[in-house]
């Protein structure tokens, strides 16, 4: 194996998955608390309450209503699994398996309840503080997430999912107050997560956005583009050893036949969903294909001369990414699609699909590195890639699961393989690597983690951590760096 000596192996998470404590402390909502429970064929929804008393619940926050949390419903994310209760007990399994890294998101609204009051909320900021000093008691560096899926849900309301430049100013409050606060202990920064997801799913399951659902997601990108070179800015002047990446939902896209139709939307499908946002945060600037990207749904752009000079002066130090599976797409009708959680495009043949319908594909992994390492010249990591799987407690009271432990294997070694071809490969956090409440879904039962935890699909459970037998395997993993697969 080839992993470079300081590699930096962990696990990743997300506030709103894990933490809990919705409503401790001072923290804000944010749309994670008025969502309820999904499942693989049951999409999750947010409740919410009208002026007049009356109240529902859909895919989205009607304009005249507020998120709400709602008697008789079911929100997993409010209680998660406990983390900030539990925190000092997890970072202590992590450590056990010598985790060097642990990427975590700090939940805005716990900082800014609502986003714009003058002064931080000193409970929220003494937690995280707590937990980055459990981390480096083990001399494990954090990975922090600016923003993961956790904007105050009063913010979002009034500036309508950043549908208002002010958002920007807001953020960058946000992101100074972290790096001024934590400067010494945290020293790896992102600024959103999965950034390209706002226009990549909205074709998710055959899904026809309207010109105005795009106007809206492009002018969104917009202002987190330059609230992201901003970030980028303010963190290096606080900090100069401040390392900040942008992070990139990463599906490597194949032509499902060699039609050089299908050559052409493979092509666009890269450009679309996973060169535009990696373009202006690595480069500084907009693509030439953007204005193909505009003018297909008649976008008209926000964007000033003081934006373009903030993208040019606030490029990204590193390329990190999230990487779970491959999709293929093709010009052709009446082809077998895939339908799963966050699933999408024609199956292919050659690989094999998990119960969620996710192309299990390690040789993706190594095309996909070696294609951003080429186009970009940055440092990378992965900062997600993992199996979801349905882990049941066998009779001797453990926990077998070496489906996991292959899926890993087989993605690690596709990382070595990119690393002799050049890539520069710093880092590698599995995700989920305590279980936690997924994303798409809601539920537990999809479970990611080499420590299970007690907690079902309908928030019952002790919260009890078992080590599952990935646990020990990726001990000796990390103990090795990556000889003993």
């Amino acid at each position: 194996m080839s992993f470079p000596k300081n590699f930096y192996w962990g696990g990743a998470t997300a506030a709103n998955q894990i933490e809990g404590a919705y409503n401790v402390d001072g923290r804000g909502l944010a749309r994670t608390d008025v969502t309820t429970a999904g499942s693989l064929h049951q999409n999750r929804q947010v409740t919410y309450k009208f002026k007049d008393g009356r109240t529902g619940k859909g895919s989205f926050i009607p304009s005249d209503a507020t998120g709400a949390v709602l008697p008789g419903e079911y929100y997993p994310n409010q209680e998660a699994i406990d983390f900030y209760h539990h925190y000092k007990e997890d970072i202590k399994l992590f450590a056990e398996m010598g985790f060097k890294m642990f990427r975590m998101s700090i939940s805005w609204s716990r900082i800014f309840p609502t986003g714009e009051e003058d002064k931080p909320n000193q409970a929220g900021l003494d937690f995280y503080r707590k937990v980055f000093e459990e981390l480096h008691k083990y001399n494990i560096e954090p990975l922090v997430t600016i923003s993961h899926s956790d904007d105050p849900l009063a913010m979002e309301e009034k500036y309508h999912d950043w549908g208002n430049r002010k958002v920007i100013d807001l953020y960058a409050k946000f992101a100074e107050t972290l790096f001024k606060e934590y400067k010494g202990l945290v020293h790896y920064w992102l600024t959103f997560n999965e950034i390209n997801s706002t226009v990549m799913f909205m074709h998710f399951g055959g899904h026809q956005a309207s010109d105005e659902e795009y106007q809206h997601a492009y002018q969104k990108l917009h202002y987190q583009f330059v609230a992201s070179a901003k970030a980028v800015q303010i963190g290096h002047q606080i900090d100069p050893d401040n390392q900040i990446g942008c992070m990139i939902c990463g599906i490597a896209t194949y032509p499902l036949t060699p039609d050089p139709k299908d050559i052409l939307l493979n092509e666009h499908t890269w450009e679309r969903d996973i060169y535009y946002c990696g373009d202006v945060q690595c480069k500084g600037k907009y693509p030439t294909f953007a204005h193909r990207l505009w003018d297909k749904h008649h976008v008209k752009l926000d964007i000033t001369d003081e934006d373009r000079e903030i993208l040019k002066n606030g490029t990204v130090d590193m390329y990190t990414f999230s990487y779970y599976m491959s999709s293929a797409v093709t010009t052709h009708k009446d082809q077998e699609e895939v339908g799963g959680n966050l699933s999408t495009g024609a199956r292919n043949p050659y690989l094999n699909y998990s119960e969620w319908e996710w192309a299990d594909d390690p040789d993706g992994l190594q095309y996909y590195l070696e294609k951003m390492y080429d186009r970009y010249e940055l440092p990378m990591m992965i900062v997600e890639n993992g199996l979801g799987a349905i882990d049941k407690i066998d009779a001797d009271g453990k926990i077998h699961d070496d489906y996991r432990i292959q899926y890993l294997k087989e993605h690690i070694e596709a990382m070595d393989r990119a690393i002799q071809n050049g890539v520069d490969l710093r880092g590698y956090t599995t995700w989920g690597c305590i279980d936690l409440v997924s994303a798409g879904t809601g539920q537990m039962s999809k479970r990611y983690g080499f420590i299970y935890v007690d907690r079902d699909d309908q928030g019952h459970g002790t919260m009890k951590r078992m080590k599952k037998d990935s646990f020990d395997w990726y001990r000796k993993v990390i103990k090795s760096n990556g000889e003993e697969l």
